[in-house]
C-alpha cells in the first residue's frame, strides 16, 4: 500500500511539473524563461521525501529529453537540456533533492520558504550560470545578468508560493493519514 501511495504521489508531482512548465514568458535579453515549473519543483520537494523528489524531477527531465514537449514553454529534446539553459535543468534534481532533505520534520511555512530560497534558488542559478557562461562564451558579469539577476524577484515569489502550497498539501495529507513527506527509505 505504501508503495502505491509513493508511486501515485510521484506521478502527480511529475504531472504538476509538466503542466506548470507551460506557464512561461520569455525575457528578451536571455535564453532563459520565467517558468512556473520551479514553483512545481518547490512543492514537489516539500511534499515528497528526497529520493522521490529527485525521481519525479528526473522523470520530468527524461520526458522532455525524449521529445515530449514538457520543458518550459512546451519545448523538448536533448538539445534543449544540453543547450545554454541546460545547467538549470541539470541543477534541478540536486537543488530540490536538497530542499526536500533539509525541509525539516514539521510543517512550517517559514522553513519551507527558507529552504527553497537559500538552497533551491542558488543551486539552480549556479547550474544556469555555468552553462550560459560555457555555451555562450560570456564572462561572469554577463552570465549574472542573463542567468541570475532577472530571475531573483520571481523566484522568491515562487518559493513563497511553493511554501504556502506545501503547507496546505502536507496538512491535508496529515489529516488523511497519508503522510509521505518525512518517510525515510
Amino acid at each position: 500500500m505504501e508503495s502505491t501511495k509513493k508511486i501515485t504521489m510521484v506521478a502527480m508531482c511529475v504531472a504538476f511539473c509538466c503542466v506548470s512548465a507551460y506557464i512561461t514568458f520569455p525575457l528578451p535579453f536571455t535564453p532563459g524563461m520565467v517558468t512556473a515549473v520551479t514553483l512545481a519543483f518547490g512543492v514537489t520537494a516539500l511534499v515528497l521525501p528526497p529520493k522521490e523528489t529527485a525521481l519525479a524531477i528526473c522523470i520530468y527531465l527524461a520526458l522532455g529529453a525524449i521529445g515530449i514537449p514538457v520543458l518550459p514553454g512546451g519545448t523538448a529534446g536533448l538539445g534543449r537540456i544540453l543547450g545554454p539553459t541546460g545547467g538549470f535543468y541539470l541543477a534541478w534534481p540536486v537543488a530540490y533533492y536538497l530542499v526536500s532533505l533539509l525541509k525539516g520534520k514539521s510543517i512550517s511555512f517559514k522553513r519551507y520558504a527558507m529552504m527553497n530560497i537559500i538552497i533551491g534558488i542558488p543551486i539552480t542559478y549556479l547550474g544556469g550560470l555555468i552553462s550560459m557562461m560555457l555555451m555562450m562564451d560570456i564572462d561572469l558579469m554577463a552570465g549574472l545578468a542573463m542567468a541570475v539577476l532577472p530571475f531573483i524577484p520571481g523566484d522568491v515569489m515562487k518559493s513563497l508560493g511553493a511554501a504556502f502550497l506545501g503547507v496546505k498539501v502536507n496538512e491535508m495529507l496529515a489529516r488523511q493519514g497519508g503522510v509521505l513527506m518525512h518517510s525515510r527509505n
